[in-house]
């Protein structure tokens, strides 16, 4: 008993123990990290790296800084990964074309080739999100249980067929009608504007294939019912009803009154 309080009393005990929980802790985090999380610059050469950075200091610096630390009107772009890169420029709402609310898709200014340089130089700069692969943006999941997760997680945003909606202070949540399936993917694990991040431990990479399958299986599907109105739900279709009914009566009355004359 006598040693071992000797040797909890020894000066190097506390550094080791906490030497310990740190080797702990370490290893922990790096089995259960995301795969999602894994940065992409391993996948891209050197010179993809120093391409984007010249491509970086070009188009984005005067926002993002010199060595993407960020600036007063733009975060840092440290640890965002490849996969926000893809999305932001893939989509063409980066770069800006003016300060705004909310940046806004317009026509993309860059080549693939381009972009995937721009996503390695930023991936270089630390972990984030990678770009997903094609084996989870292909549309290859379950349309009905992507569905049931589209109306739980999206659905109050996006509209229930997809075709976006209003938000608050000046925003609102884009069409997803037409995406690409990877740049729906990137959303999720980037969380771009207002949306959420959904990781991997919020939705599996199976769900978000799923909800994916089931956007395409929409953008495939006719309307039955005739013209769809911007499937945008009773406003625009009582406001149509509203004004053509209305507007016939109104008809009906002037054609009456004309005839008892």
């Amino acid at each position: 008993m006598n040693r071992l309080a000797a040797r909890r009393r020894h000066p190097a005990t506390l550094f080791v123990l906490i030497l310990a929980m740190l080797l702990t802790l370490g290893t922990a985090y790096a089995v259960a990290r995301p795969q999602g999380a894994t940065a992409s610059a391993t996948a891209s050469s050197a010179q993809d790296v120093e391409e984007g950075k010249k491509l970086f200091l070009a188009n984005c610096a005067s926002c993002h800084g010199l060595n993407a630390e960020g600036g007063p009107n733009a975060p840092t772009l440290a640890g965002v990964g490849a996969a926000s890169v893809d999305f932001q420029v893939g989509t063409g709402r980066m770069p800006l074309a003016a300060p705004g609310v909310q940046a806004m898709r317009k026509d993309v200014q860059f080549t693939d080739e381009q972009i995937k340089q721009m996503a390695a130089y930023v991936a270089s700069l630390g972990n984030g999100p990678a770009i997903p692969s094609e084996e989870l943006t292909n549309g290859g999941g379950d349309a009905a249980k992507g569905g049931e997760i589209y109306r739980v997680n999206c659905a109050m945003c996006h509209n229930a067929v997809g075709a976006g909606g209003a938000l608050t202070r000046g925003k609102f949540a884009p069409t997803l009608r037409g995406v690409e399936g990877k740049h729906i993917y990137e959303a999720m694990i980037t969380g771009p504007q207002s949306m959420p991040v959904f990781s991997d431990a919020n939705l599996s990479p199976e769900a978000k294939r799923d909800v994916i399958t089931f956007l395409q299986h929409m953008d495939r599907e006719e309307n039955p019912g005739g013209f769809s109105l911007g499937a945008l739900g009773p406003v625009p279709e009582g406001l149509l009803a509203w004004t053509l009914g209305i507007g016939l009566m109104i008809l009906a009355a002037i054609w009456l009154g004309k005839k008892a004359a």
